[in-house]
């Protein structure tokens, strides 16, 4: 099927004006220009129910995000040289959400700057270097951040590449890990490799829930014993919570609070604003200080007065439609039906999931596990065709992950399950 006129245009202008290898999703890109809610349009008409994109956390375009943005626009904007009482209302209601010694924070635009500096703070608490990550993760795209990203090696990294050591990510299906020890070793391992090799060890960094990772199956508390490893080796635990906090698990506002641990620094980003450029850094007050000593930092337009009314909506939009309960029915609901599905179509191997996170990964065959990664990019652009907007992750990029807005409702995730049982009645599978 050739794309629409409009649609051959953008990408070639795209090309032109962007450079190459500038990416899009599906076979067939979608030209949107229309989002409510958990909808989106495109050029045509059509309507897609995004069953992806946390960025718009409490719904494109959603009201109360869009009138704080308006009003505080139309009355001031500038940076943080200047006093503003936004910045500090808006971390006062944030590190009020976290445990009591997480109480001073950084706003930055994006989550790559986060993580940046989360890294640059291990480094002046402990006066080492070497970081710890999983295999199959993604923390950002800084000249820094970049190096942890195995799935997306760069070619070039400043010699930063020594810093950087990585421990298998966790496979619940696979490669089970019922109480987490099996990470702790491993990362014990790599923090002994460090020290051995004279650039120490500074922290370990993970996204509490691993979502890049394929959001693997585990008990709330499961993080307790690397945390100990990590704290015992003097470094410090960061948690990425750039797509797992926020309600996102259904089960509390920030997954960290689920994996039962308080790290030393937790990063946020894309979901903080619903698609304004805000991101932070939380973390303790000696930590903060230290890094204040050390580095003279400043961000022009993290914490603007913009910013802060748009992510103060966010967390309001939260708390009074209670989207976190609606996370937790919903995704109980899907991962129901999902199961279901399993019952009937054997390429599904594996349901998952927590909250608005949920899944499921696609095999050749349930035995060997082999996974279906081919047939789940037939499955992903069939779907799309079918009005549906979702994407795959994991190491093997044969999971399915639905990550939909926050409002989701139990309608909407029918409307997902009933269109995927077509697709995949309709999709053979290769062996």
């Amino acid at each position: 099927m050739s794309l629409p006129a409009k649609s051959s245009e953008l990408i070639e202008s795209r090309a032109r004006l962007l450079g190459p290898n500038v990416s899009t999703f599906y076979d067939e890109p979608l030209h949107v220009v229309r989002g409510e809610g958990v909808w989106l349009w495109d050029a045509d008409g059509r309507k897609y129910l995004d069953c992806y994109n946390n960025v718009p956390h409490v719904g494109h375009c959603n009201p109360r995000v869009v009138e704080a943005i308006c009003r505080q626009a139309a009355t001031l904007n500038t940076h943080t040289r200047y006093l503003h009482d936004g910045i500090l209302e808006y971390v006062e209601k944030l590190t009020g959400t976290m445990d009591a010694a997480l109480d001073t924070a950084i706003l930055t635009c994006t989550g790559s700057e986060a993580n940046d500096i989360a890294l640059r703070m291990a480094e002046g608490m402990t006066g080492k270097r070497g970081i710890i990550a999983t295999d199959a993760t993604y923390h950002g795209n800084t000249s820094l951040v970049s190096q942890l990203s195995r799935s997306n090696v760069p070619t070039v990294g400043f010699g930063l590449d020594q810093f950087f050591r990585f421990v298998e990510a966790p496979d619940s299906y696979r490669n089970p890990d019922p109480d987490g020890t099996k990470f702790a070793e491993a990362v014990a391992e790599q923090i002994q490799a460090h020290e051995t090799s004279g650039v120490g060890f500074a922290a370990l960094i993970i996204c509490p829930y691993f979502l890049n990772e394929g959001f693997p199956d585990h008990p709330d508390g499961w993080l307790k014993p690397v945390a100990e490893v990590v704290r015992k080796a003097g470094g410090l635990l960061i948690c990425d919570e750039v797509q797992s906090g926020f309600g996102r698990t259904g089960t509390h506002l920030w997954a960290h609070q689920k994996m039962g641990v308080v790290p030393d620094i937790i990063t946020l980003g894309k979901p903080m604003g619903n698609g304004h450029p805000v991101g932070g850094v939380v973390t303790r007050s000696e930590i903060l200080v230290t890094f204040r000593k050390g580095y003279r930092y400043f961000n022009t337009f993290g914490g603007n007065p913009v910013s802060c009314a748009a992510a103060m909506a966010v967390l309001e939009e939260i708390e009074d439609k209670r989207l976190l309960a609606n996370a937790k029915t919903v995704g109980e609901h899907a991962r129901r039906r999902l199961g279901q599905l399993a019952e009937k179509h054997e390429v599904i191997g594996d349901v998952r999931g927590s909250g608005l996170i949920f899944g499921a990964e696609m095999v050749t065959d349930r035995d060997s596990k082999d996974p279906a990664s081919d047939y789940t990019d037939r499955v992903i652009n069939a779907l799309r065709h079918k009005g549906i907007i979702l994407s795959k992750l994991g190491r093997h990029k044969n999971a399915l992950k639905i990550r939909p807005p926050m409002p989701f409702s139990i309608e909407n995730a029918d409307l997902l399950i009933d269109t995927l049982d077509e697709v995949l009645a309709a999709t053979p599978v290769i062996r």
